[in-house]
C-alpha cells in the first residue's frame, strides 16, 4: 500500500519544482523529503527523480503518480473538513501563503489572534509572490492564500478555487523632501512626465501598472532604479534618487526625507483570501477569513468599509 506522507512529499516537489522548496513548504528538511521519495521509489520499484544539473526533475512515471497523489490528498482534505466541521472548532494544521507586504503588515496580528483564540489550530505562514500563490492553493500545496489584484491585472480565478474580498489597499506617491510635488495637493498622472522613477522589476504588477498607466497618460516612465522590496524602494526615495508609487499595507512609518503625496485618481489594489472549493466549511478557513477582515482596518489605519 502506498504511504500517504511519501505521496505528499512527491506532490510537493511536483508543485514547488525542487526538493528544497518542497521541504520549506512542508516544514521538513530537504534530506527528509529526499528520504521520503527514496522510500516511495523502493515501494513502487520506479525511478521518480532524476538529476538535472544542480537540481532534479520528475520522471514521466513520477508526474503520473503526483497526479494520483493530488487526487488522494483532495479526498483526505474533504474527510478532514467533514470531521472539523462536525466538531465546529478550528483545529489542525492550516498552511497559509501571503505576498510580502501582507505577510509583514497584516499577517502577524492575524496569526497572533488565531493562536490566542484557537490553541488547537496550528497555522503556518509562507511568504510567496502573488503571481505564484493562486496556483499553489489550486493544486493543494497550501490551504489558504492572501493575494491581490489590480485594475490592470485582476486576480485570476481558476476552477475549483473560491475567494472572499478582504479590503482595498491604497497607493501613494512618495517623493523626496524638497521635490516639486512635496506639500501640495493631489497630483494628476499627466504631471508625472520627466520624473525619475524607482520601482519593482518588470513582470511585477507594480511595475506593469506604472508603465501602462503613464503611457495611457501620454508619458513614458523614466525608470532609473529597480528593487524587489518596498523598504528598499523607500530608502532610495529618501536618498533623493527618484520617486516611487508604494502601497500602504506593510509600508511602515516613512523615514526622514520622504513625503507622501496623493495621486488623482488614487491607485489601489484589492486583497482577497482564496481557498479550494468547499473548504470554507472547515472552521479553520472560515475563522481565518473572519480574522483577516477584522484586522484589515488596523493594518491600513483606515476605518472599516
Amino acid at each position: 500500500m502506498l504511504d500517504l506522507q511519501r505521496l505528499r512529499a512527491l506532490h510537493a516537489v511536483s508543485v514547488h519544482g525542487s526538493v528544497g522548496a518542497a521541504a520549506a513548504a512542508l516544514g521538513f528538511t530537504p534530506s527528509a523529503v529526499s528520504q521520503q521519495i527514496a522510500k516511495l521509489e523502493r515501494e513502487t520499484r520506479t525511478v521518480l527523480l532524476e538529476r538535472e544539473g544542480r537540481g532534479v526533475r520528475l520522471t514521466d512515471e513520477a508526474w503520473r503518480l503526483a497526479r494520483t497523489a493530488r487526487e488522494l490528498l483532495a479526498i483526505v482534505e474533504r474527510a478532514e473538513t467533514e470531521l472539523e466541521a462536525g466538531r465546529g472548532a478550528p483545529e489542525g494544521r492550516l498552511a497559509v501563503a501571503a505576498f510580502p507586504s501582507a505577510a509583514r503588515g497584516l499577517m502577524p496580528g492575524v496569526l497572533a489572534e488565531l493562536a490566542a483564540r484557537h490553541p488547537a489550530l496550528d497555522t503556518r505562514l509562507t511568504e510567496v509572490d502573488p503571481h505564484l500563490s493562486v496556483d499553489l492553493v489550486a493544486k493543494g500545496a497550501v490551504d489558504l492564500v492572501v493575494a491581490h489584484g489590480w485594475d490592470i491585472a485582476p486576480l485570476p480565478a481558476p476552477a475549483g478555487v473560491e475567494q472572499a474580498w478582504i479590503g482595498d489597499d491604497l497607493c501613494d506617491l512618495l517623493v523626496p523632501e524638497g521635490h516639486r510635488f512635496a506639500g501640495r495637493g493631489p497630483v494628476r498622472r499627466e504631471e508625472l512626465a520627466g520624473e525619475r522613477w524607482i520601482c519593482q522589476p518588470p513582470g511585477r504588477v507594480c511595475h506593469d501598472w506604472l508603465v501602462r498607466t503613464l503611457r495611457e497618460a501620454g508619458c513614458e516612465p523614466f525608470i532609473v532604479h529597480r528593487a524587489d522590496e518596498n523598504p528598499t524602494l523607500v530608502a532610495l526615495v529618501a536618498a533623493g534618487l527618484g520617486i516611487a508609487l508604494i502601497p500602504r499595507l506593510g509600508r511602515g512609518p516613512l523615514p526622514a526625507g520622504v513625503v507622501e503625496v496623493p495621486l488623482d485618481p488614487m491607485p489601489q489594489r484589492h486583497l482577497y483570501a482564496l481557498w479550494r472549493e468547499g473548504a470554507a466549511r472547515r472552521p479553520a478557513i472560515a475563522e481565518t477569513v473572519r480574522t483577516l477582515r477584522a484586522h484589515w482596518p488596523r493594518a491600513t489605519g483606515r476605518p472599516a468599509g
